[in-house]
């Protein structure tokens, strides 16, 4: 699927694959396995950005994965985003989605809402928030009804 589709249908909190359909070069060809895994990867879907202009330059709808974070002794040091511009001729598909019952912790409300944490459930989500400074965090349930969502006008997000 394509990523305009990603940001209209899939959940935040889903994990997604994304690829350029190439093979995977030899692992004793660095350099091209390098290039390959930066257009072949898997990452949390955390936010959808809508179409903005800024002056006379239109940026397109975009959507931002978490691949990761790196550090050491539970300090995280690099946390890794890659964001995706709905226009973007890699392939994508959904891994797995927000299981029903976990909540997602939303730095703020409204549009362009970044999910900051995927609890397992309401206490761990609360758990969490004690210990992370984000004053304006929202919990929002996953529910039965935001996964049927992914429905829209017959087709299902795959």
């Amino acid at each position: 699927m394509s990523a305009q589709l990603i940001f209209d249908l899939v959940p935040l909190g889903s994990l997604i694959r994304y690829s350029d359909e190439t093979p995977r070069p030899p692992e004793r060809f660095r350099k091209k396995l390098t290039s390959w895994e930066n257009r072949n990867s898997v990452g949390r879907l955390i936010r959808k950005q809508v179409e903005r202009h800024i002056g006379n330059t239109m940026l397109p709808a975009c959507i931002t994965l978490h691949e990761g974070d790196y550090g050491s002794n539970g300090i995280v040091t690099i946390r890794v985003h890659r964001t995706f511009s709905a226009d973007s001729d890699l392939k994508f598909t959904v891994a797995e989605r927000p299981a029903i019952g976990s909540v997602r912790v939303l730095d703020r409300p409204g549009d362009g809402a970044e999910l900051v944490y995927l609890a397992s459930h309401r206490a761990d989500a609360e758990e969490w928030l004690t210990k992370h400074g984000y004053p304006n965090a929202i919990l929002d349930e996953v529910t039965a009804d935001a996964l049927a969502a992914d429905f829209v006008e017959g087709r299902a997000a795959a």
